[in-house]
């Protein structure tokens, strides 16, 4: 990882994802598949998901690494983009791997990260946590991001009556 830009906010996230996925070319049918935790994962993919849905790529998500359980993520009107019931296969222009697969008892190891990088050869590889999660688990010495985007929630404000 070369150049490093600081930023704020959902805007911070979503922008520089943007700006990369369209440096990339894709072309209409062209496929993103994310890959990371359901229930916790599942909401800021479906958010990456909105900000590229002009580029009429294809996008899926996929429980952990488990391929076999991958479902199309699709725009529903007044909702936005979610996660269908529909079976999806894998042909990804681009892999994006979530924070919550490095995060302590998950059964995902950096090395399957990295495996399953090399198993879509040319396809570029993006990385997207919170909180240094990837460098708290020691995974950057292993995968090899294109794009990482490490966002940081603090403070969190809880205000109750």
């Amino acid at each position: 990882m070369a150049t490093r830009e600081i930023t704020k906010s959902v805007t911070g996230i979503l922008r520089p994802y943007k700006e990369f996925v369209q440096g990339l070319g894709l072309k209409q049918g062209d496929q993103i598949a994310y890959f990371g935790c359901t229930g916790t994962c599942t909401p800021f993919v479906e958010l990456l998901a909105v900000t590229v849905r002009g580029l009429h790529v294809d996008q899926v998500f996929v429980p952990l690494l488990d391929e076999a359980k991958a479902k199309k993520i699709q725009y529903v009107e007044d909702v936005g983009m979610q996660v269908s019931g529909g079976p999806a296969v894998l042909s990804p222009k681009l892999l994006v791997i979530m924070g919550g697969l490095a995060m302590p008892m998950m059964p995902v190891t950096k090395e399957q990260v990295r495996d399953l990088a090399g198993k879509y050869g040319g396809a570029k590889l993006a990385g997207v946590c919170f909180m240094s999660m990837f460098e708290k688990a020691g995974w950057l010495d292993t995968v090899d991001f294109d794009l990482m985007i490490d966002a940081t929630i603090d403070p969190v404000i809880v205000t109750k009556k």
